[in-house]
């Protein structure tokens, strides 16, 4: 599966919780709009503190939600390798692997963006 079809996959599980469980997802999204709309940092620096935190908690469709997140808000692909650096170093050989899947997505996504 594409890195693009595991982001729609996952937005349609998502979907699901949305109906299942609504008032603890309505909860989880009151949450997510604070942290966002809140605060000093802009969003791309958000978006490469909640990657980096991703990686290290290899949590791969978070993972792949960040970088989708990171390329929206601007993001470079120098600064993401940054991102995926300080994440390595943070959490060593597992989060080189999870910062492998980080790097194809973001490959992926700008191939398919141009």
């Amino acid at each position: 599966m594409e890195y693009g079809e595991k982001i729609e996959a996952m937005r349609n599980e998502l979907r699901v919780m949305n109906r299942a469980i609504p008032e603890t997802m309505k909860g989880f999204g009151t949450l997510s709009k604070a942290v966002k709309e809140s605060g000093t940092l802009d969003d791309r620096t958000k978006e490469m503190i909640a990657l980096g935190m991703a990686i290290v908690q290899r949590c791969e469709p978070c993972i792949l939600f960040h970088v989708e997140g990171l390329m929206k808000a601007g993001a470079t692909r120098d600064e993401l390798c940054d991102v995926l650096s300080m994440a390595i170093q943070m959490s060593g050989g597992p989060g080189v692997m999870y910062a492998g899947h980080a790097m194809a997505c973001w490959d992926e996504l700008a191939a398919s963006a141009s």
